[in-house]
């Protein structure tokens, strides 16, 4: 496997962050709309009307069986199923790059870090499977040595084999935690993981948040300050922003067809959701399926609006007008939401996509010339009560070289975090880090931060989040096709939602609900 590594690897043509790009508010755009039409008024409505249509004849204009909105994960997989199929294809990308909520950043000497998606774990077969498929090989989380415990100023050490896994045995916290844990592993085996509104209880659970249910269902102080530890990595989100039935469905979507969900398998790296990493970073599953659509990926060209036809769909970007049997919207809730379509959509959608935010996370990255950590025994993996940084991963290449730590900023914690300068948040988290690791963690080489909510065409992540009443209110408009439009990301998977594997079922999964039809 090290042997195929490349060391002169480039960097994606294509990339460019596009993480701090200003999100357009509703004023600017009501500006710019005076100012088009003040535009208007001064060349007079003769010209106005013919600048317009040049404008109009300016766009390149397409015919294919399907367009996909939206070049992650879910919407490449999407589109090769369908080119297998021998369907024609387009898709459009709002960024000036693939991969959606999947990034690599360049740390040098032609290694990179996953600035965004990372990880995949046993049940994971969709992705890991596609992996395989593009010739993209894994290797394992580096987990040699104790995880890091760091708790009202005191750090403590252990390993992950004890019966706790990647959480800390803290004797305060032991009792809520084999309980807590167990009873929410049994409640979610009564959601239905196509349908958890359909769950006997859904009723109760979908009416009170995460937070409400474990200050009813646990005692130690500690115990729920380790809660949003937890929420803040998984969903970038607060246990009172979360449903108890939308954490449930969580907890039964980290399996598979043959295996329950479990929250252990979701936490833990040894046998759960970390244990494996991608050689060159999970960003290469996304280049190799690029490279094999040949050109049918169109950057830099957000869809504006789409518009049911006789024929099926009108898409119209500022570049491209494509006419399609039928659409794939392969992005976020949120963004989806964003598109103008005509005839609006059913009130349901509408109403899901509004009310479902990404949740808050970012992340950050120090680079090292090796993993120091290592030396001490330690494993990079660190889970802490106090913040900003409340999850930490050692994220270097297979051999090492460089040492490279990552860790997530999310919920609460991440919008404090915004809101500092620069300066602050660097010394916030490289402080974190010393606390986890020791004092050298304080130089490093590179530093550098991933804001996902800052990001135009992501607005956070790693997942939209429902709060109490979502789902109950309208969870079938989750992935049910309107007409000819058809709904895929990470967001409407079944199983891991939320993850790399969740957008590769969804992809695959819209593209079965269109080769049906076709």
């Amino acid at each position: 496997m090290l042997a195929n590594r490349r060391r002169g690897h480039r960097p994606d043509d294509n990339f460019a962050p596009e993480l701090n790009e200003p999100i357009v508010s509703r004023r600017e755009l009501l500006e710019a709309g005076a100012v088009a039409g003040a535009g208007a008024l001064a060349l007079g409505a003769p010209e106005a009307e013919a600048a317009k249509r040049r404008k109009r004849r300016r766009r390149i204009r397409r015919r294919v069986d399907v367009v996909v909105i939206g070049a992650g994960l879910a919407g490449l997989t999407a589109a090769r199923e369908l080119m297998r199929d021998d369907r024609s294809v387009l898709v459009l990308e709002a960024r000036p790059r693939i991969g959606g909520r999947v990034l690599n950043r360049p740390i040098g000497d032609g290694e990179e870090s996953e600035a965004g998606g990372t990880f995949a774990g046993p049940t994971q077969n969709h992705i890991l499977g596609l992996a395989a498929e593009l010739g993209v090989d894994t290797f394992p989380t580096f987990n040699e040595g104790e995880n890091v415990y760091f708790a009202d100023g005191e750090r403590t050490t252990y390993s992950d084999t004890g019966p706790t896994g990647t959480a800390p045995p803290d004797p305060s916290i032991l009792p809520d935690l084999a309980t807590v844990v167990t009873r929410l592993n049994e409640m979610s085996k009564e959601v239905p993981i196509d349908a958890p509104w359909e769950a006997a209880s859904a009723r109760d659970w979908d009416s009170q948040t995460l937070e409400q249910w474990i200050n009813e269902n646990s005692a130690s102080p500690r115990f729920r300050a380790l809660v949003p530890a937890a929420t803040r990595p998984i969903f970038g989100a607060e246990p009172r922003e979360l449903s108890l039935l939308f954490t449930l469905f969580y907890i039964a979507a980290s399996g598979d067809e043959r295996n329950a969900g479990t929250f252990e398998r979701n936490f833990n790296t040894r046998d759960g959701a970390q244990m494996f990493r991608f050689l060159h970073g999970s960003h290469e599953i996304c280049r190799r399926i690029a490279a094999g659509l040949d050109g049918r990926v169109k950057l830099r060209t957000p869809a504006r609006g789409i518009e049911l036809t006789r024929g099926g769909v009108r898409v119209v970007s500022k570049r491209y007008v494509v006419r399609a049997r039928r659409a794939i919207v392969a992005v976020p809730p949120v963004l989806a939401g964003a598109i103008r379509y005509s005839p609006g959509l059913p009130a349901s959608r509408s109403e899901f996509t509004r009310a479902m935010p990404q949740g808050t996370l970012l992340k950050v990255t120090a680079v090292y010339d090796r993993p120091f950590w290592r030396d001490e025994g330690l494993n990079g993996t660190a889970v802490s009560l106090n913040g900003p940084v409340n999850a930490t991963f050692d994220d270097s290449p297979p051999d090492g070289s460089p040492g490279v730590l990552f860790g997530f900023v999310g919920g609460d914690e991440g919008r404090r975090f915004r809101g500092q300068s620069e300066a602050d948040r660097q010394a916030a988290v490289l402080r974190n880090l010393a606390d986890y690791f020791g004092d050298e963690a304080l130089r490093p080489s590179r530093y550098f931060e991933t804001d996902w909510p800052g990001a135009k065409w992501s607005r956070g992540g790693p997942v939209g989040i429902a709060a109490p009443g979502l789902l109950l209110a309208h969870g079938p408009a989750i992935r049910q096709p309107v007409g000819p439009i058809h709904w895929a990301g990470t967001e409407t998977s079944n199983y891991w939602n939320g993850y790399m594997d969740g957008a590769v079922r969804s992809g695959k999964r819209a593209a079965r609900e269109v080769m049906d039809e076709l």
